[in-house]
């Protein structure tokens, strides 16, 4: 606590200076989730000036919590390895030693914006008031149980404002205005990671489930009309499946690009370059469109209204659960986006 002194209206006022508080985010996945979590701490940073903001995460995806500069400790989690690892005296050990390094810091507020159980007994373990989704609104309603708080969230919201409101509920500031993402990759124009001639796009062909996978044979055709207009293409991908999808593809595509395995920071400076990225359902696609990227979401297994990339007027979402757009209409959507004469 300190005290200062402000000038006012009729002289001196005496001001007590509090500390600002200590907040919690956990948020642990997936990729899109974690991205989709990021206005959440802007706000936050915007209306609570030096308040200290920390984020638990899976470990994959605590590059893209460290992208925030409002972020101060990145906590890692693998509850996604852990649990196929049970038997492992050394999962029980690394287990033992996050709830440690969780409990080190007491926080005023440890908001959980993944309403799942599994982030719901990650929330329980820290030290705080702990505030999440009540039964109506969280995605797995048993996860209420393990809150202080609890807040009502319209389930209808797309996943975004859905955090944004939890946090403005928690901490008790509205929630308004255009989302910031926050995030800062590094210097701009590093697509001199791979040397890439101007102007380049990024397709992204991969995603989690086979179900969300757009037709190779879109992806050619999509790919070949665009390097018809002398954008080059570059394709990225993360397991080999997918590093042999890419390659059929690129096989069709003058001057097309199979780049090494790259990070998610690496993958972060490219899109920084890209004259646009067009991708499936794939939180690479949400990243690059929280970069302020022009950006394509194709979605054929899930609906773009809850989970659909949420960036404005940069931003165009094609088709849904079971209706996969065609090539035209991607052209069509791009040449909207300013990004394709």
């Amino acid at each position: 606590m300190g005290v200062a002194l402000e000038w006012g209206g009729c002289g001196i006022l005496l001001r007590i200076g509090l500390a600002m508080p200590r907040i919690l985010f956990v948020k642990t996945s997936s990729l899109g989730d974690v991205v989709h979590n990021c206005p959440a701490v802007s706000d936050v940073a915007r209306h609570l000036p030096g308040a200290v903001i920390d984020w638990v995460v899976e470990e994959p995806f605590a590059e893209v919590a460290r992208l925030h500069p409002a972020v101060g400790e990145v906590i890692p989690v693998a509850i996604r390895r852990w649990r196929g690892e049970l038997v492992l005296g050394s999962t029980w050990a690394e287990l033992a030693a996050f709830r440690r390094r969780l409990r080190e810091n007491p926080y005023d507020h440890v908001i959980d914006s993944q309403g799942l159980v599994k982030s719901a007994l990650v929330t329980w373990m820290a030290r705080g008031l702990r505030h999440g989704f009540d039964r109506a609104s969280a995605r797995e309603p048993f996860a209420a149980r393990f809150y202080d708080r609890l807040h009502a969230v319209d389930p209808a919201l797309h996943a975004v404002e859905r955090n944004r409101q939890l946090a403005a509920a928690a901490l008790g500031y509205v929630a308004n205005g255009a989302c910031d993402y926050g995030l800062v990759p590094g210097a701009p124009g590093a697509g001199a990671i791979l040397d890439m001639p101007q102007p380049f796009a990024i397709l992204l062909t991969m995603t989690s489930r086979d179900d969300k996978l757009w037709p190779e044979e879109h992806w050619r055709a999509l790919g070949a009309a665009v390097a018809a207009r002398g954008i080059h293409c570059v394709l990225p991908w993360g397991s080999e499946e997918e590093r042999h999808r890419c390659a059929r593809i690129a096989a069709a595509i003058a001057r097309a690009v199979v780049p090494r395995r790259m990070t998610l920071t690496e993958l972060a400076r490219l899109a920084q370059a890209a004259r646009f990225v067009a991708g499936v359902d794939t939180g690479l696609a949400h990243l690059a469109a929280a970069l302020g990227r022009p950006t394509l979401g194709l979605y054929c297994g899930s609906d773009p209204g809850l989970t659909g990339l949420h960036a404005g007027t940069t931003v165009r979402n094609l088709g849904a659960a079971g209706l996969a757009p065609v090539p035209a209409e991607a052209l069509s959507a791009l040449v909207g986006l300013g990004v394709l004469p």
